[in-house]
């Protein structure tokens, strides 16, 4: 059935990029909320990003200017650039997706590490 998958995160120096993607498979009607959370641990998954169908976005402090997120919905895929990535931007990252017929809270991906280290 539905399912979201996360790619493209890894190992990277203070000061690199990263480009994570989400891929989201199943029977769609139209993607309405895209988003991408993360969660370090002991803390709280947090909203890193989102984009609506109407191609509102919005950032949160820590990232706003060094993240973009992007959509290709004819792929049903959401991006999000991450450059002059931080110590502080280690963390799971997850994708979240909703879309009509899903759930309120939509669904997850299984998320991809991201750590940032020398």
């Amino acid at each position: 059935q539905v399912q979201l998958v996360e790619s493209g995160g890894g190992l990277v120096q203070p000061g690199g990029s990263l480009r994570l993607s989400c891929v989201v498979s199943g029977s769609i009607f139209r993607i309405t909320a895209m988003g991408w959370y993360r969660q370090a641990p002991g803390k709280e998954r947090e909203l890193v990003a989102a984009i609506t169908s109407g191609g509102r976005k919005n950032y949160a402090d820590s990232v706003n200017g060094r993240f973009t997120i992007s959509r290709d919905n004819a792929k049903n895929t959401v991006y999000l650039q991450m450059n002059s990535l931080k110590p502080e931007d280690t963390a799971v990252y997850y994708c979240n997706g909703k879309a009509f017929g899903w759930p309120p809270e939509g669904y997850w991906g299984q998320g991809t590490q991201v750590t940032v280290s020398s």
